[in-house]
């Protein structure tokens, strides 16, 4: 079935329910950024594959929002498809909000499954609306499920015990810390909804979701008692008596009941406003609710002792597997035959052969030329590009491993010499990038404040990215975590010790090439800078693998630059030149060769 046919089928639902428009966002019941194939709904009505972007489906017209990262992605998956592209932050482009607002008279209603879009982000609908006299209307049956006739199941891959050596710390401990934030806010109960923090909690893994060892669940907290809701065939035996010292494992779908007996007793209950869904507030009716992030988000992304040596080993065994990757690919490519997606599948491959990998992180973004401007491009069998001994080609690719979560991008120069744009370009990137890893900060800051040192040096030739400069990256959890990040935006936590993040700014020249450097950073403290009552932190990058110096212009680096990229490259070599053979070595001593 086409898309149009997909938007015509669930424009006669919409009659059904006497609904003059439906909104279809990204998200699932759990509020995720990636998604299991049986919620993809979005993806599945409109043909846009991108993670992020919601869906409004009128009477007569169609829109798609979606950020920077997916522009040129969105414009090609949805042509002939009747969608109009919305590219959000642009000037003149109405907010979905205001679109709404636009399209919907007095009297008429906004259709949407309320487990699919958070409180906030209702409230924040209903606001809007409120001036035209149209209403949001929740409709417990989705009505994409009910047009699309072979939408996977629920999966039901069995769960798996995260041991302590790689966690760090025990569910007893982490519950105990959780139920002292509890009692501190008067909470008699703690809902989590986000699969990742369940899993970080109970420490446990799954495969529900591509790239990310999470299962599909929710916890609920109480003084006494910890409940699991997650079917229960997905527990094994052994699993499950291990579970149960600390856990009460319920159905999953027992969570309605659960809600509701909580609402009859008018608990008083923490919700992460900004994750739970709408759904649950309603099943929450009368309960006492207190509105605050979940104290698991900021515990989560300040990562223990063990976790910081995990995700440093993790990187080193992760940096073998990409300098054996470059010294293949700079073979292969004179050969012939080699494309994106044979590039993308021998990477996965030296990857597998490391100690403790689990899978791909994501999907890895393999671009050459002009797919390498497509900021989150994924090679297809149609799309796939022969990679030539000339131009530029931009590998975005990472690991799950037991102890640890990479994401690392590389920008590779495949014919013998750049151009003096490119070479311009790539520097500017790099002095960003730079910049950044070199900082020092008082302890407090958002990273949304560190954005600009990663910017400064493309906004002096008047150039720019249409991307966030950092997020945080979860302990073999998912590669996208939250509450800090660095992005032109001050949102989310201050930086504190322990927390790992991206620092990737990037060049894209639209329809010739793409250029990122990315690599992983620790939060750390400054202990030379630190006094008496006041801390400086700053960063150290964890990411093992030569930058490549063929674009670099070292005209554009001053010497504190210079001494930054070969003292990174000093550190490079000592740390992966005894884990490779001889002439791996020999490229990697190239490769780290002094400027």
């Amino acid at each position: 079935m086409s898309v149009k046919k997909r938007v015509q089928a669930l424009r006669q639902q919409m009659k059904k329910h006497n609904i003059s428009a439906y909104l279809v966002p990204s998200t699932d019941p759990h509020q995720s950024e990636y998604v299991p194939e049986c919620w993809q709904r979005r993806p599945w009505i409109s043909g846009f594959t991108g993670s992020a972007g919601d869906v409004v489906v009128g009477a007569t017209e169609a829109g798609l929002w979606t950020d920077g990262r997916y522009f040129l992605q969105a414009e090609d998956e949805l042509k002939g498809s009747g969608i109009q592209l919305y590219k959000m932050g642009l000037p003149g482009v109405p907010q979905i909000d205001e679109y709404l607002a636009r399209i919907l008279k007095k009297g008429e209603l906004l259709g949407v499954d309320p487990r699919t879009i958070s409180l906030e982000r209702s409230k924040g609908i209903e606001k809007a609306l409120e001036p035209t006299g149209a209403r949001l209307k929740c409709i417990d049956t989705n009505l994409v499920d009910e047009v699309w006739a072979d939408r996977p199941s629920i999966p039901r891959d069995p769960i798996r015990l995260l041991p302590a050596r790689y966690a760090g710390e025990t569910v007893s401990s982490k519950l105990g810390r959780l139920r002292t934030e509890m009692k501190n806010r008067g909470a008699k109960a703690h809902l989590l909804t986000t699969l990742d923090s369940i899993a970080w909690l109970y420490n446990i893994r799954g495969n529900d979701v591509d790239f990310n060892p999470v299962a599909i669940s929710y916890a609920l907290i109480m003084e006494k008692k910890s409940l699991l809701f997650v079917e229960t065939e997905k527990v094994p035996k052994s699993v499950a008596a291990k579970l149960r010292r600390h856990i009460t494992i319920r159905p999953y779908g027992e969570i309605q009941t659960a809600l509701k007996d909580l609402a009859k007793k008018k608990t008083k209950i923490w919700v992460d406003g900004a994750s739970v869904s709408r759904w649950v507030i309603d099943m929450l009716k009368g309960c006492d609710l207190v509105m605050e992030m979940s104290p698991i988000r900021v515990m989560q992304a300040k990562k223990n002792d063990v976790q910081v040596a995990g995700m440093k080993a993790a990187h080193i065994r992760d940096g073998v597997a990409m300098v054996r990757f470059l010294h293949w690919l700079e073979r292969e490519v004179t050969k012939g035959g080699l494309t994106e997606i044979r590039a993308a599948d021998r990477l996965a491959r030296f990857r597998s052969e490391e100690d403790l990998f689990q899978g791909l992180g994501f999907r890895t973004i393999s671009g050459y030329a002009a797919h390498g401007a497509i900021i989150h491009y994924g090679p297809t069998p149609e799309s796939d590009l022969p990679l030539r001994p000339k131009g530029i080609y931009l590998i975005d690719s990472g690991g799950q491993y037991l102890d640890g979560t990479t994401d690392i991008t590389r920008t590779i120069l495949l014919g013998p010499r750049a151009t003096a744009e490119q070479q311009d370009r790539f520097t500017r990137v790099l002095k960003g990038h730079i910049a950044l890893a070199s900082v020092r900060f008082p302890a407090g800051i958002l990273g949304g404040r560190l954005d600009t040192l990663a910017r400064l040096p493309l906004w002096d030739a008047g150039l720019d990215y249409n991307h966030g400069t950092g997020h945080g990256v979860g302990a073999y959890l998912s590669v996208h975590e939250g509450p800090q990040n660095i992005g032109i935006r001050t949102v989310g936590k201050p930086l504190e010790p322990g927390n790992t993040l991206s620092n990737e700014p990037g060049f894209y020249k639209e329809g010739e090439y793409g250029m990122r450097i990315e690599n992983l950073i620790l939060v750390v403290e400054d202990k030379q800078r630190s006094k008496k009552g006041r801390s400086f932190l700053g960063f150290e990058t964890i990411t093992m693998c030569p930058i490549d110096t063929r674009l670099v212009d070292v005209r554009l680096l001053d010497e504190g630059e210079r001494d930054w990229l070969n003292q990174y490259h000093k550190t490079v070599y000592k740390n992966l030149s005894g884990r490779l053979d001889l002439k791996d070595r020999a490229w990697l001593k190239k490769a780290c060769r002094t400027l």
